[in-house]
């Protein structure tokens, strides 16, 4: 079976898409920027499939030119995830730009060099989202977010910057190699690992008590395995060349969320708050709190996304957004990264 290297291979992401890879016989390689994580990401995969000795790691940095050569050496495909995903608002936004940019194109040089036939970039919905509101009222691949303005946060800006440079990067570098680019919503589900995207906050936060009441938000959700899924019909559906894909379920209030967790576990859901917090409170705390900064312009707005795309074109389907809250949960708690 055919080789495939996921970049980023300890992320949330990744190792699904790796379980998936192995599940369906591929030969996987992974990087990972510290040899050290190793075991422990070997393991997180061993409780979902045995990877035998269908999995190798690499070394290698988004950073650095090292290591991306052998990564990709004898590969296939790509699955490009990794990028930097900080739980608050960075000291400077080039501290996500450039790694992000910096890094897809160190993957796509050392790729077309290695005469990998197909790369799927992880964008991002948010490098969709932050420009203007479609007449249709639904973001679609034809979107994109623009990332002068000073709206556009810098996790928005350093996805859009990235894809973009990605996309020139095809028009004289590729070959005969193509690309397609995945732009995930909000990722939750099943947790591998003891260190869960910073995107699993929603539902932690939510667990924990954080805040006593719930901030008037919402976000479009998607489980994590079906966005890995998304990712194999990306790498391999012929018609996926040259394509973007929006991978979302749909779109939940956090108060709606916080409903599903306490009608679906019980006491392990007793400090989840049932009231919605007044939009000024929510300023307020953004002052204390610098993982509410990034989220307090979004206060009451909804904001719709379509997969109708990827469902057309390459048959994807996605579960139950209230089954993929209650397993993101249960696995929080099963792995005590949240105590109730």
């Amino acid at each position: 079976m055919a080789g495939v290297l996921v970049t980023g291979g300890s992320g949330a992401i990744a190792r699904w898409c790796i379980v998936e890879l192995i599940r369906r016989g591929y030969d996987v390689r992974a990087t990972i920027r510290d040899s050290a994580r190793e075991a422990e990401v070997r393991s997180s995969i061993a409780t979902q499939i045995d990877p035998q000795n269908q999995l190798t790691f690499y070394v290698a940095d988004l950073m650095r030119d090292e290591g991306w050569a052998q990564a990709v050496a004898g590969a296939q495909y790509v699955l490009h995830i990794a990028s930097p995903f900080p739980p608050g608002p960075p000291q400077h936004e080039d501290d996500l730009i450039v790694p992000a940019r910096d890094g897809t194109l160190r993957v796509l040089r050392a790729s077309a060099a290695a005469g990998v036939e197909r790369v799927v970039i992880t964008s991002s919905a948010a490098a969709i989202a932050y420009g203007p509101t479609p007449p249709s009222g639904a973001y679609t691949e034809n979107d994109w977010s623009d990332p002068t303005s000073p709206q556009t946060p810098p996790y928005a800006r350093s996805k859009t910057t990235a894809e973009r440079a990605a996309w020139d990067f095809m028009k004289t570098n590729a070959g005969a190699m193509t690309l397609s680019a995945v732009n995930p919503t909000v990722v939750i589900g099943p947790v591998l690992g003891e260190d869960p995207s910073y995107s699993f906050q929603s539902v932690s936060r939510l667990l924990r008590g954080d805040m006593p009441m719930i901030p008037r938000l919402g976000f479009n959700f998607v489980d994590v395995r079906d966005i890995a899924d998304l990712q194999l019909l990306a790498m391999t559906s012929p018609n996926a060349a040259g394509q973007r894909f929006i991978g979302t379920a749909g779109f939940l209030w956090l108060a709606q969320v916080a409903c599903i967790l306490r009608e679906r576990l019980g006491s392990d859901a007793r400090n989840v708050p049932s009231h919605v917090a007044p939009d000024v409170l929510v300023r307020i705390l953004a002052f204390f709190d610098r993982s509410l900064q990034g989220v307090v312009a979004d206060l009451g707005e909804r904001t719709e996304l379509s997969s109708e795309k990827a469902r057309n074109e390459l048959g994807w389907q996605t579960r139950p957004l209230d089954d993929t809250i209650v397993d993101c949960a249960r696995s929080l708690l099963a792995k005590r990264l949240v105590s109730p």
